[in-house]
């Protein structure tokens, strides 16, 4: 199993919904998403970001303004819609659910490698 390639492929599948919740608390600009996920330590390229923020916005989950910048040519800041803010609601829970399932099965994992000590 090639071990990077799964964590991509988990990164890749969480990518929207984190995006999602940086929108969440407040409209932003790409380098700026860019710039919180790498925080977060979800690395994303410009070439990855922009393709996603279009699919979202086309589906009609973020709408976006131009704002006038003082460093330089205007920004597009992407919001979440009323639409974005539903499914972002649908995305938590599925997450909660998910993350019940692992938790779960950790668990069972750790209670078994102790009895077998």
């Amino acid at each position: 199993m090639n071990i990077d390639n799964a964590k991509s492929q988990m990164r890749k599948g969480m990518l929207e919904y984190c995006i999602m919740l940086l929108l969440r608390r407040q409209p932003s600009y790409a380098a700026d998403i860019i710039q919180q996920l790498k925080e977060a330590k979800l690395i994303v390229v410009e070439g990855t970001l922009y393709p996603l923020l279009t699919r979202l916005k086309n589906d009609k989950l973020l709408s976006y303004e131009w704002q006038e910048s003082t460093q330089g040519p205007p920004r597009k800041y992407y919001a979440l819609t009323d639409e974005g803010e539903r499914v972002l609601a649908e995305l938590e829970g599925a997450w909660k659910e998910l993350e019940h399932a692992v938790n779960v099965l950790m668990q069972k994992r750790e209670t078994e490698a102790e009895e077998q000590q």
